[in-house]
């Protein structure tokens, strides 16, 4: 999959079961499983911008909008859904805005049936529609058609004083994905592709979450800072043979050179022990981020931890179980849900249920 939003998105389809991975096209970037085609996607821009506009008001219409970014979010991702349904209904819609808003430029990367050009020229329509909505009241940005996911996240960002640059440089990560490249070193990728695909995401999450008390705030950026990069490293090792299949690459070269392998080892198994030391330096380096993540996680305000706990906790025992695993080298290794269970709060499991339930038949 698109490597947009770690923190929004990877949590997604994580079962200990395994899928062994395929061969690498070597002219076309394979599509990802389509829960939705872009003709699917168009249809429910314009369905939920009829029911935005008939609003009688900016609030009222962004609720609907609201409303619809969560149908998004439970259709795509079952597990950070849960998660999410952890924090304060006002904070967790601001969310879910957000998760629409990174979710439909991964589906240009990774899934719609595009060429190259026309992934390139969609996402940087998606930028455009982005700096206009942000200009615009909502009902403003839906009157001139922009789409409907781009003005509610739009919203958000003024809302919540988010700087707005940060969505540029997601948007422009996305754009690397479309035309992958080698990152030299560890800093290499995380300056420059990390910080746009998952570092800045996480900063969204952070000016919506808020911090325990305003001089804390640069400690909860911080944190996020390091837990986007566990998250994404985290994300990446699960995938590696995925990301290989579509031309990606996103261990560094001299980590593969520390290991005694190239490039064209990474989707062959023949070297096992070499592979497998790789593999192991990788989710070691990811550890080392969530260690620094949760120095710092008190500085975030208190109705939210359980929601980035839950979070965080599903995501580095997966690193703990393919550090451990030797099926790692192929196979992707993923928790099962009674796992996952364990990170939520148990005094609240009842709500798990009635928010599918409510979801699917109400929004």
């Amino acid at each position: 999959m698109g490597r947009a939003h770690t923190l929004l998105l990877t949590t997604s389809k994580l079962g200990c079961n395994v899928d062994v991975e395929g061969y690498r096209s070597s002219s076309v970037l394979p599509s990802a499983s389509v829960v939705w085609t872009e003709k699917q996607w168009q249809v429910i821009d314009a369905q939920v911008r009829e029911k935005a506009l008939r609003a009688e008001s900016n609030k009222l219409a962004l609720s609907a909008l609201a409303r619809a970014s969560r149908k998004v979010l439970c259709k795509y991702s079952s597990s950070f859904f849960i998660v999410t349904r952890f924090l304060p209904p006002v904070k967790r819609a601001a969310v879910e805005l957000v998760y629409a808003a990174v979710r439909y430029p991964d589906e240009i990367v990774d899934t719609f049936d595009l060429s190259h050009n026309e992934r390139i020229a969609k996402l940087q329509a998606w930028r455009d529609a982005y700096d206009e909505a942000l200009r615009l009241s909502v009902k403003e940005g839906l009157a001139k058609g922009l789409p409907v996911f781009i003005v509610g996240f739009a919203e958000i960002v003024r809302r919540y004083n988010i700087p707005f640059r940060y969505y540029h440089s997601f948007v422009e990560a996305m754009k690397a994905d479309v035309e992958p490249r080698y990152y030299s070193t560890m800093s290499d990728l995380i300056d420059s592709y990390i910080y746009g695909s998952a570092i800045v995401v996480g900063y969204f999450l952070s000016y919506i979450y808020g911090s325990s008390k305003p001089s804390e705030f640069n400690r909860a950026l911080e944190s996020s800072r390091n837990l986007g990069i566990a998250l994404q490293l985290t994300n990446f090792l699960r995938d590696v043979r995925e990301d290989r299949r579509r031309g990606r690459i996103y261990i560094p070269i001299e980590m593969l050179h520390r290991a005694g392998l190239t490039v064209y080892d990474v989707d062959s198994v023949t070297n096992r022990e070499s592979y497998l030391h790789l593999l192991r330096m990788y989710a070691e380096e990811a550890e080392q981020y969530y260690t620094k993540a949760e120095r710092d996680l008190d500085a975030f305000s208190p109705d939210c931890l359980a929601a980035i706990r839950a979070c965080i906790g599903v995501y580095r025992t997966l690193n703990h179980c393919i550090l451990s695993s030797p099926e790692a080298i192929h196979k992707r290794i993923s928790l099962p849900w009674h796992e996952k269970f364990q990170y939520l709060p148990t005094t609240k499991y009842w709500k798990i249920p009635f928010e599918f339930f409510r979801t699917r038949l109400f929004s």
